[in-house]
């Protein structure tokens, strides 16, 4: 799996709305300055957002970017079928919908079990608790392993 820039400018920007203990709007010009996002590359990302019902924005002086919902509610698969579309797709399809001839159609149950794997963390992770720097039980075993940080 790659994690495109897109998502990962839109997690660091929904982090840095989470983090503000009161809620309040955050402009688009904080957000990428805090966490070096290009301007207009961020206004791409929190409309995708908009649609999402991820965020909304307030005008007005004291506007900017807020969350829709409470952001222990919005996960990091949230986030990023918002920007990007599905967790994992093939040629721009779903893995339920490639078909194989016989000698290849394991293949599409690598894609299914990816697809699983990347659910299993992406779908248990929250903004909130990427704001607290804090993760699932679960999600932090996986990284005790040693080989979890070693590349292949």
């Amino acid at each position: 799996m790659r994690v495109s820039a897109k998502a990962d400018y839109a997690l660091r920007a929904l982090i840095e709305i989470a983090v503000r203990a009161d809620g309040t709007a955050v402009s688009a010009e904080q957000l990428g300055k805090a966490q070096g996002i290009p301007h207009g590359f961020l206004q791409a990302i929190l409309a995708d957002l908009r649609r999402a019902d991820i965020v909304v924005s307030q005008r007005g002086q004291s506007g900017g970017w807020r969350f829709a919902r409470k952001p222990e509610t919005v996960t990091v698969a949230d986030v990023i079928r918002a920007v990007d579309g599905p967790l994992v797709s093939v040629y721009g399809l779903r893995p339920e919908s490639v078909e194989y001839d016989d000698s290849a159609q394991v293949l599409q149950h690598v894609w299914i079990a990816a697809r699983h794997s990347l659910r299993n963390v992406f779908e248990q992770v929250t903004i909130q608790q990427l704001a607290d720097g804090t993760l699932p039980a679960e999600v932090a075993a996986l990284t005790e392993d040693d080989d979890a940080w070693q590349p292949h």
